[in-house]
């Protein structure tokens, strides 16, 4: 039953009157007034009536003593909720004197009476009165759903946490246990290189693995805080797939996967940011990947549908249940897995599908027939129009070309492992860094050491990188460097207080490697242009 047929059940009075004249008279009367009303024709009626919903009962006190009104009465206001107090207009000849009356105000709780005979506006401000006190207690149920239904969302919610957080510290320990022994192996002995390398490999890829978690976190965090920003251009939307696909290549290889692939030779063009739309497409994969059955197959299609563009990823894997299907979208949702062989995952990549998909003025949904029956998740995004979004352009920053002839390189960080191993890094690049591990260490360093280069954590205790970057940059003898900023602080906000700082890049922490060579890169290029003029 919908809401507004119910409602009309919840404002009507039901009728059970002495003569069937009355009881004509008094329905035309309420009728008149825009007051509902059902005449039951016994007690049976309504019984059955009253279970469907009623704002108030009107009797007489004939009908209570001679059809079984009054049990009837008795028993649905026996069994009403607790904020029920149904109302009953009880109609009588001689008010409270009469025993059936006495008896029926005794039982019934909630009884207005009503002596014969009765004035017509005495009547209907009567059942007004009755049905207002009645919408109220309706209000007061609703109001009780819906505290009931925020406690079971809390409670939910709760839940979702303990199992993210728990799940959060299983997926950390899997890349840590190999780091770990890893580690222990080349302390009892370092001496044989293939097994040095090897070791190396892993632990790097664990790393790898750790940092993706934690980039997973940080855009969960933007997620929630309604902080993901686009950088819109016209881009041809088979493209990112192709580079989805091919980052994910890694994964399909490794499940035995067969991808089955149908893009349009026709362009298809779209107002999108080139990366989100790539990492939307990158996450549906992976979820096929990690719910579809090892050696399954996974299709991606690419077409049109009017004025949209329409990409699908279906796998035939373990599917989603009925109760899961809802929800599938929401953060930290995690869907059953069958068996130990299915990767694991924080309940995050679909959560930001949906994000960015809605960002771009699309929609994303999810089907499946249940368990065992595979998944098709269908993204759809508006064409774009015959204006392009512009691309946007970065902030303008310092260029290397100012660093001086010689690089040489301040590493600053409180945390001295991190300090530490950034410099092995440094020196494995032929540069020759200088290590501090506090903001006033800092310039005392720079002062006399004149870098070229400072690579500056943000969040240290006391002086912080900010206010370092400011009095370098304010003049506190330092010269002039390129300041990379190296932190765990890497939103949008954070990007634009280093940018006011004076910082000239934002790494976030662990530092991009291969980023940082390109910068060293483009150091030493420089300076042999210098050199050479």
């Amino acid at each position: 039953m919908n809401r507004a047929r119910q409602a009309d059940l919840h404002q009507r009075v039901l009728l059970l009157l002495s003569t069937a004249r009355d009881t004509e008279l008094t329905r035309e009367l309420l009728a008149r007034s825009d007051i509902p009303a059902h005449v039951c024709s016994d007690s049976r009626e309504l019984q059955h009536e009253l279970a469907r919903g009623a704002g108030a009962v009107m009797v007489t006190e004939e009908t209570l003593s001679s059809s079984g009104a009054q049990a009837v009465l008795a028993q649905a206001i026996e069994s009403q909720p607790r904020w029920s107090d149904l109302p009953v207009l009880l109609l009588t000849h001689g008010g409270a004197n009469s025993t059936v009356v006495g008896d029926a105000v005794a039982m019934l709780n909630n009884v207005t009476l009503l002596e014969r005979p009765l004035r017509v506006q005495a009547l209907l401000s009567a059942v007004r009165t009755a049905l207002r006190a009645r919408n109220r207690q309706y209000e007061i149920q609703e109001h009780l759903r819906e505290l009931e239904q925020a406690h079971d969302a809390e409670v939910m919610a709760v839940r979702r946490k303990d199992e993210f957080l728990a799940m959060l510290a299983h997926e950390l320990r899997n890349p840590l246990a190999p780091i770990s022994n890893a580690l222990h192996v080349l302390e009892i002995d370092d001496s044989d290189p293939v097994r040095r390398a090897t070791l190396r490999t892993m632990m790097k890829r664990q790393v790898v693995h750790m940092v993706r978690l934690v980039d997973d976190l940080l855009e969960a965090s933007r997620l929630s805080r309604g902080m993901i920003t686009l950088h819109r251009e016209r881009m041809e939307l088979c493209n990112a797939m192709r580079v989805a696909i091919e980052a994910s290549r890694p994964q399909l290889d490794q499940g035995g996967y067969q991808l089955e692939v149908d893009l349009p030779e026709t362009p298809l063009l779209v107002d999108a940011d080139p990366v989100r739309i790539a990492q939307v497409f990158g996450n549906l994969l992976n979820n096929s990947v990690k719910y579809g059955r090892r050696d399954g197959c996974i299709k991606v299609t690419v077409h049109t549908d009017g004025g949209q563009a329409v990409a699908e990823v279906a796998d035939d894997g373990l599917g989603i249940d009925r109760e899961t299907l809802p929800h599938v979208f929401e953060l930290f949702t995690q869907g059953a897995r069958a068996g130990g062989d299915q990767q694991e995952g924080l309940g995050i990549g679909l959560a930001l599908v949906r994000n960015l998909v809605e960002l771009h003025g699309g929609t994303v949904e999810a089907h499946s027939e249940g368990r065992g029956q595979g998944a098709r998740f269908v993204v759809r995004l508006p064409l774009a129009s015959s204006k392009s979004a512009q691309p946007s352009t970065p902030a303008p920053g310092k260029t290397l070309s100012s660093v001086a002839p010689e690089i040489r390189v301040l590493v600053v960080d409180d945390n001295r492992d991190a300090a530490q191993s950034l410099a092995l890094v440094m020196e494995s690049m032929d540069l020759a860094p200088r290590v501090a591990h506090s903001g006033p260490e800092a310039l005392r360093i720079a002062l006399d050491y004149q870098p070229h280069l400072i690579l500056l954590d943000i969040g240290m205790p006391g002086m912080d990188g900010y206010e370092v970057a400011r009095r370098v940059r304010t003049g506190d003898g330092a010269g002039d460097p390129v300041i990379v900023a190296v932190t765990g602080w890497s939103h949008a906000q954070d990007l634009a207080k280093s940018r006011a700082a004076g910082f000239d890049h934002h790494l976030a922490k662990p530092a991009d490697i291969p980023r940082l060579t390109a910068l060293v890169d483009e150091i030493r290029s420089d300076l042999m242009s210098a050199r050479m003029h």
